[in-house]
């Protein structure tokens, strides 16, 4: 009988399970979030049924988001392979000052001279800096963000201070 549930509402995707760890219960966590308190002790994660974070040691050697985790109550590599390849989820991180990806998605994005631009229906990552795609196909480095704050239809608005001539290809050939 499984003891998998259905995800709770309001859970943000952080990583992904992958392999197990040696023999004792340690796996793999690669994180999709650069907030490392999601494996620290305590944490929980949710991948099927809620875990607890018992121990966690970085890999630095293999990448910056990758972790060995120990999980509280999965003590063999058995329990760790049933895991492989899970998404995992945690709950939000309460950061007034940081602005999450779920925040941004539907955000209208105005120029600090007022001028609207649209809204945010994706963030890409990119090497350089991650991207801004709005709806009618500018991308906007989150380098030219100025500020986020709540906006009047209770969503947010992203103010940007953008580069001359940053939009001028979009509005020339119109939407993608």
């Amino acid at each position: 009988m499984s003891t998998e549930t259905s995800r709770p509402d309001g859970l943000l995707e952080v990583g992904r399970f992958g392999r197990p760890h040696g023999v004792r219960g340690q796996i793999y966590v690669k994180l999709t979030s650069d907030r490392d308190e999601r494996v620290r002790p305590g944490a929980r994660l949710w991948a099927g049924r809620w875990f607890e974070v018992a121990s966690s040691t970085p890999m630095f050697a293999t990448g910056p988001d990758r972790w060995v985790v120990t999980l509280t109550g999965i003590s063999d590599r058995t329990a760790c392979e049933s895991l492989v390849n899970k998404t995992v989820y945690a709950e939000p991180i309460d950061d007034p000052d940081a602005v999450w990806v779920h925040q941004a998605i539907g955000a209208r994005v105005v120029g600090v001279d007022g001028t609207d631009h649209g809204r945010c229906i994706a963030v890409l990552a990119n090497p350089a800096n991650d991207l801004l795609e709005l709806d009618n196909g500018a991308l906007v480095p989150v380098v030219f963000v100025d500020e986020v704050r709540p906006d009047v239809d209770g969503g947010y608005r992203i103010v940007i201070d953008p580069p001359e001539g940053l939009f001028e290809l979009t509005e020339e050939n119109g939407p993608a």
